[in-house]
């Protein structure tokens, strides 16, 4: 920073000490501190916005859909969500059918592994690049504006301190006059000048903030409907892969599951495990 900003930085951390102990007044424009509040809004949803949505997109190369049904060796059937692993889950439930690979659970193993890898591509195909382009990219880019827009409203802040500190000074040289008859012309000059500049700034944000709202609805329903879209298809592909492992599983299982017989049958087979002379050694 050079030497004339590092004292205009220090002149102004003064104004700012100043009207926090009452000796300067402030400049309140509320009209523009209304836009600004609908601005910091817009910015915070904005940002928001682009990190769900980019979380949503890691989610759907890493969580590709809810287990619909997987019957393992214990006979549990599970509604959680398939992680990173869950290729190598599939992998891992084959090797507990390798003793008999034409049961009706070697078959779901199989099935499952085939699904899951069938997935897995359509999300990296059809699912990843189009989510990019149409979702976030755009949102992407209007969070790209933000920068520039908060430079300039700390621009406008800046000037309204000058501003401040100008109008102060040709008061207090009102209030008691200097021996120099300068002093008060080059003040009032100094504080012309400097409510020119904040009047052009903060007009300019009082204009276009609200324009710069107003807009955000139209630029962001085309990425709204593109993301419904891919959400939409990525159900219908997870379903229609994973039905056909469904058809291995008996009819009641989620009944069974829904009222708690799996669940008891779980905890009997446990109670055998805990009978094993291996269990207490």
């Amino acid at each position: 920073m050079s030497w004339v900003g590092l004292k205009k930085a220090a002149s102004r951390a003064g104004t700012q000490l100043m009207q926090k102990t009452g000796q300067v007044e402030r400049t309140v424009d509320r009209e523009f501190l209304e836009e600004e509040t609908r601005y910091r809004t817009l910015e915070k949803e904005t940002n928001n916005l682009q990190r769900e949505a980019k979380n949503y997109l890691d989610a759907m190369r890493i969580v590709r859909l809810p287990l619909i049904a997987i019957y393992s060796l214990f006979c549990l059937v599970s509604p959680t969500v398939m992680s990173a692993s869950q290729t190598r889950i599939a992998e891992t439930l084959e090797l507990f059918y390798t003793a008999d690979r034409t049961s009706d659970g070697a078959m779901a193993g199989h099935a499952y592994k085939s699904a899951v890898q069938e997935l897995d591509n359509i999300v990296s195909r059809d699912l990843d690049a189009p989510f990019r382009a149409t979702v976030l990219e755009p949102v992407g880019k209007l969070c790209s504006y933000f920068p520039t827009v908060n430079e300039g409203i700390s621009k406008r802040n800046k000037k309204m301190l000058d501003y401040d500190a100008a109008r102060s000074k040709v008061r207090k040289l009102q209030d008691k006059p200097s021996d120099d008859s300068v002093k008060l012309p080059r003040a009032q000059q100094e504080y012309d000048e400097a409510k020119e500049i904040f009047d052009i700034l903060n007009e300019q944000y009082i204009r276009e903030l609200p324009v710069l709202l107003d807009t955000r609805i139209p630029y962001l329903d085309p990425s709204f409907e593109a993301m419904v879209r891919c959400q939409l298809r990525f159900a219908e592909e997870g379903y229609a892969k994973l039905s056909g492992v469904q058809r291995y599983f008996a009819d009641n299982i989620r009944d069974d599951y829904a009222n708690g017989q799996l669940d008891a049958q779980v905890e009997t087979v446990l109670g055998e495990m805990k009978e094993l002379a291996i269990y207490g050694a």
